[in-house]
């Protein structure tokens, strides 16, 4: 990143966003800079499939004015046995709930970003305080995703992951909830629910531009 852009629109340090812009050189990625919601009470969860090193859904939480996130490689499942691991990342900005397109390669997370999912979720019981204690239950009422879901943190700061960042995402048993062997809602419901691509889509767009003459 280049000293000016590291200079311009940098939050402060000790900013929940700070992690964020220091990843990022916004004079190359088309992902928002974006800024800290000090109104942030809402209530915006989305998911977005990202097609970087490795395949993985990005599930992001409103919390604090900003979007609490974290990386699931193999995405969510309605089966309540199925205990999906999550990785924490990054607050993200609330921008980027609608952010849909590809980051470049060579930059962080490069590759192409689909909004796999959107809509408004509700916590149980104060999410910071839930979040700090290292479960988090919530409901989703979503484009694909319904009902009630819990993240589970695994075993604190412990030796293997002292910044415990390791979670769980589990559907909880209610009527959405269904068996894997009958359905996997990210095999049935590929597509983005703005632009209706599919992830190949996002990525083959962007090769055609690298292919066209310049003008």
């Amino acid at each position: 990143m280049t000293a000016k852009a590291r200079r311009e629109g940098t939050p402060a340090k000790g900013s929940p966003l700070a992690p964020y812009h220091a990843k990022r050189d916004f004079a190359r990625t088309p992902e928002p800079r974006g800024t800290v919601e000090s109104t942030g009470s809402g209530s915006v969860f989305v998911i977005q499939k990202h097609d970087a090193t490795r395949l993985h859904y990005d599930f992001r939480l409103e919390i604090d004015g900003v979007l609490k996130s974290w990386a699931v490689p193999k995405g969510p499942s309605l089966d309540p046995a199925d205990k999906r691991l999550a990785m924490q990342t990054e607050d993200h900005p609330l921008e980027y709930g609608s952010f849909e397109g590809t980051i470049p390669e060579g930059e962080y997370g490069g590759g192409p970003v689909l909004l796999w999912d959107r809509g408004a979720w509700t916590p149980a019981s104060d999410p910071v305080a839930a979040l700090r204690a290292g479960e988090l239950k919530f409901t989703l009422d979503g484009e694909k995703l319904h009902g009630g879901w819990v993240l589970i943190r695994m075993g604190g700061r412990t030796t293997r992951d002292p910044t415990g960042r390791t979670w769980l995402l589990i559907k909880e048993k209610d009527g959405y909830a269904r068996p894997a062997a009958k359905v996997s809602i990210t095999d049935a419901r590929p597509e983005s629910v703005t632009s209706g691509r599919r992830i190949e889509q996002i990525g083959q767009a962007v090769r055609r531009t690298r292919r066209s003459p310049r003008s």
